[in-house]
């Protein structure tokens, strides 16, 4: 239990309920009636009235919760409710961890004397009274066992009271306690306090296998769980139809394989075929309806017939083009349109706008290099214009004044033309040619021009022309 008033104001004038309600070793409770109104929160260790003696608890819930729990378990709140006496000190707590430690060597030494007395029982835990006056054997067996001489041995043995109580199997593993296969910890063991029967039909109406070694717990019997979820499967299947017999079809009898209940499909199958359809449960009841007044249906499932649908994402793309080729020719319209109607004034504007941008862009020359340029003699002015008349040279001809556009088999090597003699003054002038070197101004007057070097032929290291013998030095 959580108390979850703890946390609230009482009123003043508002008693709180006397009863409290402690826990024992294995997860046993009972109800204390706090007489002397001592301060106790949840987890005090205090000392309670028992039978012949007294014994320590822990305290696990006060508070108006024990009244509901009381109503709960069915406890009348009467005189035989037994009280508290005391908060537990030191010297009872040691006293209590000497009882507790003495529990496992009492309980293998018992084991070995029920084995020499030959008894089919099973004892599965000793608990210790506090002052050490009683001690509680708890077993577990399939029939009636007589263990008076055991109780007997056992009271000489240890030599005090003797209380033999016989529990469930589910009692057994909920004081054991151990881990379920849900990774948890065992519900008996930790919450739960009432068990109730479980029967192998919850398994069936969860469509479980049935299985023992799946469906039973660490106590060998059905687990608790299985009744946690019977009730929501119970209200699902409600609408599903129970299918007794196989379902009538043109192909053959289906017969029911599966009933997805939360999805509500029903799988059937055919005899001789290995695969399995599912069906809505509304098409199940609608065959069942129809094999009731002796008509075989075509097939499980009616496939409807759809009409082809074009693609959506393909219809929007098509869409998509069609305007942007709307677009681009009604551009294309005003353009054509634009230029039949001033197409001299197009000519001629964006020429003129271009003459500006130029003559702006163009940079202006310094002052002081103006100064420096010395301007030229009449003399070289004559030279510069008469270069400017001069045809431009074709470099591809040959100084006979043929061109050069005989294919290059037919030309003289580089080498052989370099080394020709030049031609003699005289048969220059009489062709009228000027040799080498030498401008013809307007005047008449021949001028000399710088000579280019001729590249030669060879730029490697000299050939040694002297007869000398090869160096036969080392």
């Amino acid at each position: 239990m959580f108390d979850w008033l703890s946390d609230m104001d009482i009123p003043t004038s508002f008693e709180e309920f006397d009863i409290v309600e402690i826990r024992f070793k294995g997860g046993r409770k009972d109800f204390f009636r706090n007489i002397n109104r001592l301060d106790l929160t949840t987890g005090d260790a205090v000392v309670v009235d028992v039978p012949n003696g007294h014994h320590i608890g822990f305290v696990s819930l006060k508070g108006e919760l024990v009244r509901l729990q009381m109503l709960k378990k069915k406890v009348d709140n009467n005189e035989e409710i037994r009280s508290i006496y005391r908060i537990a000190t030191e010297r009872d707590m040691e006293k209590f961890n000497e009882a507790r430690d003495q529990e496992g060597t009492t309980m293998y030494r018992s084991r070995e004397i029920i084995q020499m007395l030959g008894l089919k029982m099973k004892l599965s835990d000793v608990e210790y009274q506090a002052d050490k006056s009683k001690a509680t054997f708890y077993y577990s067996a399939d029939d009636r066992v007589d263990f008076r001489d055991l109780i007997k041995k056992l009271a000489e043995e240890f030599k005090i009271r003797v209380e033999m109580r016989q529990i469930s199997l589910r009692h057994e593993a909920g004081r054991l306690g151990g881990i379920g296969s849900c990774g948890r910890e065992l519900c008996c063991s930790t919450w739960l306090t009432d068990f109730k029967s479980v029967s192998t039909t919850a398994a069936r109406y969860q469509n479980l296998s049935l299985n023992p070694s799946k469906l039973s717990g660490q106590c060998g019997r059905l687990k608790c769980c299985l009744n946690y979820e019977l009730e929501t499967y119970m209200e699902a299947l409600k609408d599903i139809p129970t299918v007794n017999r196989p379902l009538q079809t043109q192909q053959g009898d289906a017969i029911l394989q599966k009933t997805d209940i939360f999805k509500r499909m029903m799988w059937f199958g055919y005899k001789g075929d290995n695969n399995w359809y599912p069906v809505p449960v509304e098409r199940v009841q609608e065959i069942l309806e129809l094999n009731s007044k002796g008509v075989a249906v075509e097939a499980l499932l009616v496939e409807p017939v759809e009409e082809p649908k074009q693609n959506e994402f393909v219809a929007q793309v098509e869409g998509n083009l069609e305007r942007l080729d709307e677009k681009f020719k009604s551009k294309k319209k005003k353009k054509k349109k634009k230029k039949k109607k001033g197409a001299d004034a197009a000519t001629t504007q964006p020429e003129q706008a271009q003459q500006q941008e130029k003559a702006v862009e163009a940079p202006q020359p310094k002052k002081e290099k103006q100064e420096r340029v010395q301007q030229p003699q009449d003399g070289e002015l004559q030279e510069q214009k008469s270069r400017k008349q001069r045809p431009t040279r074709n470099r591809n001809k040959n100084k006979e004044g043929q061109e050069g556009n005989e294919s290059r088999e037919n030309r003289e090597p580089r080498e052989r033309r370099e080394r020709r003699e030049p031609r003699p003054k005289a048969e220059v002038q009489a062709s009228g040619s000027t040799p080498e070197g030498t401008v013809q101004s307007q005047n008449g007057n021949n001028e000399q021009r710088p000579k280019k070097r001729s590249r030669k032929p060879f730029r490697g290291k000299k050939q040694d022309q002297s007869n000398k013998p090869p160096r036969n030095d080392a």
